[in-house]
């Protein structure tokens, strides 16, 4: 799926959301390891990144040309700041109208309105997709992104208490969450 969008960030830079595709490879990839080691909320540590630039490119591109999928960047003046993707849950019948959605920001880029401007942007995209219900899973303890889920409209179904196992806290929580698209 194609998209650009332009927004004023809440420092007054201009932020470029479009698709990421294989020339913004390594740096996706930077920004993902990066990102990984820098919060304990996201789902992965940075050594279990396995994808070679190479793959990542060719991930964006097929992000890029799908109808219903899409990965999503940050990028202020050629510097990759963040990552969102929409990607289908299942593509039987009966769950076609689900999509999950995953996002992460450089802690450098954090509080200026990036993760709102990618969300939003997600949620346009999933909408055009022709998904039904965005889906997500966040920690618990991660009360600044459980806010902004809430103020675009996702609510609450759903907690595992042990949905993450983390090497530094132990268990996590994790809140599901779900935005109606009709």
């Amino acid at each position: 799926m194609r998209y650009q969008r332009t927004v004023t960030l809440k420092n007054g830079t201009s932020c470029i959301i479009r698709n990421g595709t294989a020339q913004d490879a390594q740096a996706v990839l930077t920004n993902f390891v990066s990102t990984h080691g820098q919060t304990d909320f996201l789902t992965t540590y940075p050594e279990e990144c396995t994808f070679t630039v190479e793959a990542e490119g060719a991930y964006l591109n097929k992000q890029t040309e799908s109808a219903r999928d899409v990965e999503l960047v940050a990028d202020i003046g050629g510097v990759i700041a963040g990552t969102a993707g929409v990607d289908s849950i299942r593509n039987a019948e009966k769950t076609r109208h689900r999509a999950g959605f995953g996002i992460s920001i450089d802690k450098d880029w954090w509080g200026l309105g990036i993760g709102r401007a990618l969300t939003e942007s997600a949620i346009e995209c999933a909408r055009a997709a022709g998904y039904l219900q965005l889906e997500l899973e966040v920690v618990a303890a991660n009360t600044r992104a459980y806010s902004l889920y809430q103020s675009v409209g996702f609510v609450e179904y759903g907690r595992n208490p042990r949905g993450f196992r983390s090497r530094l806290s132990g268990w996590q929580e994790t809140v599901l969450m779900r935005l109606e698209l009709d």
